[in-house]
């Protein structure tokens, strides 16, 4: 390449800029040592909450005898009471109903709250993100609202954003069963932590592992976008614009609407840069935490249906087809996202658990006995 050619892509560089990612890596180092800290104080404040509740109940109660178990079934029992409470507000609601319909609407408000009674906090807390999920996807379709939903941090809400039915069904499927089962562990956890404390609910920690999940899943493909795929765009198009000529006679203007053409194919054999969406990244990571929690759990495919096989197996599988994908330079799945996403659990298993504790330790509360 002669000097001349340098000179004019370089050029072409300054005027479409660089993006960086300096304050990318800045958001989410800060981003989830803040999140962090909150989810360690509010449960925190949440468990001496129920302590002191339990301790106030009955005089058999000390703090020293409280255990995990009897702050959990106390949330339980207290959350019950809730839906209990709610359902018969609603009961006198239905009263107003037609008669003929007045068993249908009891009979569904039935099969709605009793298996959000019955299924345990993890599994309730994965059915509230898919339902924010949703909402978000639901959103995205109202064409007024399409100037609001772009206002916000865009490394953080896209988690929440997906482009299809199909992808935001599979999420919330795969979210569903690996992510209840990363709350069971980071449960599991927590209680053979030394010194051991005290948790009446791990729903801050997960949520704090979950958006701090994203948040690295996507920083990894935003690097990657601007570290390699960008600069290799940016070259593609310098290359062609090198390559038009002025049409001063017939024969050149011919040359060059046939190479307008060949252009034309070129620019689509440029990669799009796409931006990362939807929460596959953290579901990575709770599927590689579950994956390592759990070794001897066997997964199948629910569409299609499949055998089971060993769930270290199916994630090794998965590891390996986005290698393949980012080799082969694959594009409809983000394979960049899913790998950093792996990799954040598990780095996760192996020390997120210890952190927690340091993190719950250094802002734990000590609240004067009432007298």
């Amino acid at each position: 390449m002669d000097v001349a050619t340098e000179v004019r892509q370089e050029v072409f560089t300054d005027k479409i800029g660089k993006p960086g990612c300096g304050k990318q890596v800045l958001f989410v180092a800060f981003g989830s040592l803040l999140l962090v800290s909150y989810a360690a104080q509010r449960t925190n404040l949440e468990t001496e909450y129920w302590k002191r509740k339990l301790s106030a109940s009955s005089n058999t109660w000390t703090s020293a005898l409280i255990t995990n178990l009897d702050l959990k079934r106390a949330r339980q029992a207290e959350f019950v009471k809730g839906v209990r409470d709610w359902f018969a507000e609603a009961q006198v609601s239905i009263q107003q109903f037609p008669t003929l319909l007045r068993a249908w609407a009891a009979g569904g408000l039935v099969a709605v709250l009793q298996p959000w009674v019955d299924a345990s906090e993890g599994k309730r807390l994965c059915w509230k993100i898919c339902m924010l999920n949703a909402a978000v996807w639901a959103a995205w379709k109202i064409p007024r609202w399409q100037s609001f939903m772009t206002v916000f941090e865009r490394q953080l809400t896209p988690a929440d954003s997906h482009r299809g039915l199909l992808h935001l069904l599979m999420n919330c499927l795969a979210l569903e069963g690996f992510g209840s089962a990363a709350y069971h562990y980071l449960v599991k956890e927590e209680g053979n932590q030394k010194p051991p404390m005290l948790e009446s609910s791990a729903s801050f920690h997960f949520m704090s592992f979950f958006i701090s999940a994203g948040l690295f899943s996507g920083l990894v493909s935003h690097v990657v976008s601007t570290k390699f795929r960008y600069p290799r765009a940016v070259a593609q198009f310098a290359a062609q614009a090198h390559g038009t000529k002025k049409a001063d006679t017939w024969a050149s203007a011919v040359s060059a609407a046939s190479g307008t053409a060949a252009s034309t194919v070129t620019k689509k054999s440029i990669p799009d840069i796409l931006p990362s969406l939807g929460a596959s990244g953290a579901i990575y990571a709770t599927v590689v935490v579950t994956a390592l929690a759990f070794p001897q759990s066997q997964i199948a495919l629910f569409i299609p249906p499949s055998y089971p096989i060993n769930i270290q197996y199916g994630v090794g599988g998965l590891v390996l087809l986005d290698t393949i994908g980012i080799l082969r330079g694959w594009r409809v799945f983000d394979h960049w996202a899913h790998l950093g996403g792996a990799v954040f659990g598990a780095a996760y298993y192996a020390y997120g658990p210890t952190v927690w504790q340091a993190f719950r330790q250094a802002l734990e509360i000590q609240m004067p006995e009432k007298q």
